[in-house]
């Protein structure tokens, strides 16, 4: 096992790497404003915060990253194009995954700029490539834009496609829900019953029945609850033609080469894909100008869905094949809709990812 002097030696190697790829250097408090950058994160990663109390500051966090404090300073000094470079602890709980450290180094790479995203996109990946090439691992691609340009496009109700939209991160109740809406499975019963009730007894009489149950909710509350429920239970299926779409989509799993056809023919049954997929076909081409194959990288469109709920387009990760049991050497993705979330209606497109030293050093001992 790596010691943590040699951990941060390889820390500062790829510090140095980045610093020669035209990056500034800069840090971020290890504590960060929780009530600011929890909800940036997403479910998963609030679950494993570490949280404490300030009598001055209010609820704070150890940094869980460092992309959120690294836009928000980026964005606080304006809009103008930058590359940034960083190395330091992060800290996350780990209740379900034993052993692995709950503090751990990081170092990473960003680029904030307005001009073109395919060439900057390709420009980190690149990179990235190039670092990691001796540890011979296997990369993985693909762009949440897809998903989220195929939601936009259902023909489905408004409520409806923001339910989506805001569970794409959450595999399981995302798939539970859309086969809801495509009409694959019933209402919940118990749901279909309140409406029932309403309908039948008035919402008065059935609070005053329902209490305990109803608890401290209003009745404006309870009303705006049964409306909701009431115009989903009305609405139509979304069409059959693109919840297959959506399907292929979901499963579409193969090289970079392959997967472009696939999208190009779902673009083709769903208008609302072509604008995504052009840029997929863009960052193609600019990573095949740098030497990448396009005929062996993987893409699929889902990938990455289970990561850091900022990211909104291009994502990626590095993966040593010969250790199932490490997680990603590397990853990373564009988290455009950050910079506009921490910008206050300013924004500065951006991409970047991290590298963890520590499991490079495992992977290159465990191959000696």
């Amino acid at each position: 096992m790596a010691s943590k002097a040699d951990i941060r030696t390889q820390a500062q190697a790829l510090l140095a790497r980045f610093q020669m790829a035209g990056a500034e250097v800069v840090e971020a408090d290890i504590l960060q404003p929780a009530d600011i950058l929890l909800d940036l994160y997403g479910e998963d990663m609030r679950a494993r915060a570490f949280v404490t109390a300030d009598p001055l500051r209010g609820e704070m966090m150890l940094r869980p990253d460092f992309t959120v404090p690294v836009v928000r300073m980026h964005m606080d000094g304006g809009e103008a194009p930058a590359r940034y470079a960083y190395m330091g602890e992060v800290f996350r709980k780990q209740e379900h995954e034993v052993g692995r450290p709950a503090e751990y180094l990081q170092a990473g790479f960003e680029i904030f700029d307005k001009g073109d995203p395919a060439e900057a996109d390709a420009e980190v990946f690149a990179l990235f490539t190039e670092m990691l090439a001796p540890l011979g691992l296997r990369a993985a691609t693909g762009d949440i834009g897809i998903l989220r340009a195929a939601v936009q496009g259902l023909s489905t109700t408004d409520r409806r496609k923001a339910a989506l939209m805001r569970h794409i991160w959450r595999p399981r109740r995302f798939r539970a829900m859309f086969d809801r809406f495509a009409g694959r499975v019933p209402q919940p019963e118990a749901r279909a019953e309140l409406v029932r009730q309403v309908d039948a007894q008035g919402l008065a009489t059935l609070m005053e029945q329902r209490a305990p149950a109803i608890g401290l909710r209003s009745v404006a509350e309870v009303e705006s609850r049964v409306a909701v429920l009431r115009h989903d239970m009305a609405a139509p299926p979304i069409p059959a033609a693109q919840a297959e779409v959506l399907d292929h989509i979901l499963d579409l799993r193969e090289t970079s080469e392959n997967a472009l056809e696939h999208l190009r023919d779902a673009a083709v049954d769903l208008p609302s894909l072509a604008e995504a997929v052009a840029r997929v076909e863009r960052r193609m081409e600019a990573l095949a100008a740098r030497g990448i194959d396009m005929a062996r990288l993987d893409f699929e469109v889902t990938y990455g869905r289970t990561n850091m709920e900022y990211y909104d387009g291009f994502v990626f990760g590095f993966y040593a094949e010969g250790h199932p049991d490490l997680p990603p050497i590397a990853t990373g993705g564009r988290f455009d809709a950050l910079t506009r979330e921490l910008g206050q209606g300013a924004e500065c497109p951006a991409v970047g990812g991290v590298i963890r030293p520590a499991l490079m050093l495992a992977v290159t001992e465990g191959a000696t």
